[in-house]
């Protein structure tokens, strides 16, 4: 398991503007610091939205869900450090359209974006590994050097 710290901080907004408060965690691990920026008043469906634009490679998952599992320990073992999110069961309806499977009942998770664009599944992404297409598609990205 990976020693992750952070802290938070408020960034303004909510002083009687009107605007939501802002915050900034600072997350510290394996060498690396990133922010991730929070809206309070963001609606769960453009928070998704958010995250898949400012990530090279995010997964959304459930906590006790094996392909998301076995998804995570593919990318961790190509170099990768996927940002991972774990929807609550009320915020699966939230994942855009494209990443609802209607053959499982809506937008089940797991759903791997890499530069932004919906890859898919668990089948997904191991075609796309054993097709020889995943490592220079995370190079592309900038996600593995």
């Amino acid at each position: 398991m990976r020693g992750v710290s952070g802290s938070f901080r408020p960034l303004g907004g909510g002083g009687g503007g009107g605007g939501g408060e802002r915050l900034e965690l600072a997350v510290a691990a394996a060498n690396q610091t990133t922010a991730l920026t929070i809206d309070v008043e963001e609606t769960v469906e453009k928070k998704i939205e958010r995250l898949i634009r400012e990530n090279q490679v995010i997964i959304f998952s459930r906590s006790s869900c094996c392909m998301c599992h076995v998804m995570k320990r593919l990318l961790y073992t190509l170099g990768v450090n996927p940002t991972v999110i774990e929807l609550e069961e009320g915020e699966m309806g939230a994942l855009p359209a494209a990443a609802q499977d209607s053959s499982r009942g809506g937008g089940a998770p797991p759903a791997v974006y890499i530069g932004g664009r919906r890859i898919g599944g668990l089948e997904s992404l191991m075609a796309m590994h054993l097709g020889g297409d995943l490592v220079p598609k995370l190079r592309e990205v900038g996600a593995l050097y």
